[in-house]
């Protein structure tokens, strides 16, 4: 199966740390958005853009990792509209947050998770292995 992970640049540790342990387990990461230096020019920005836009549609599911920027949302919505399933993770419980959530956090397609990242990781691994049987 193959996935991606969306979230700003102040989670690069975190996103990492998900892509390692679905890696060890034989997912493939679509695209390592991690590895880029910031864009310093718009040309820059179009390169990056189109990457990650590929990897979202290449991918089987969208893991986005909050605190997350405006980037990781667009991402979340082309996931979205083309019908991918979606893990939405938060360690606080922002996201269930009747004043601080999105309509589109809580439409069928997403999952959304609040607790430890370690807990969060096994919910994908369970969930994909029983999507996969």
């Amino acid at each position: 199966m193959k996935y991606y992970v969306a979230s700003s640049f102040g989670n690069i540790h975190t996103v990492r740390l998900v892509a390692s342990s679905l890696n060890e387990k034989g997912f493939v990461q679509t695209y390592d958005w991690t590895k880029n230096q910031r864009a310093n020019t718009l040309k820059d920005l179009m390169e990056i853009g189109e990457k990650e836009k590929q990897a979202v549609l290449d991918s089987d599911f969208l893991i986005v990792l909050n605190p997350a920027g405006k980037g990781s949302h667009i991402e979340f919505g082309i996931a979205l509209g083309v019908g991918k399933p979606i893990y939405l993770y938060s360690e606080h419980t922002d996201i269930l947050d009747f004043e601080t959530t999105s309509t589109f956090y809580h439409v069928n397609e997403v999952k959304t998770f609040v607790g430890e990242l370690s807990s969060f990781i096994d919910f994908i691994l369970s969930d994909q292995n029983t999507i996969n049987r």
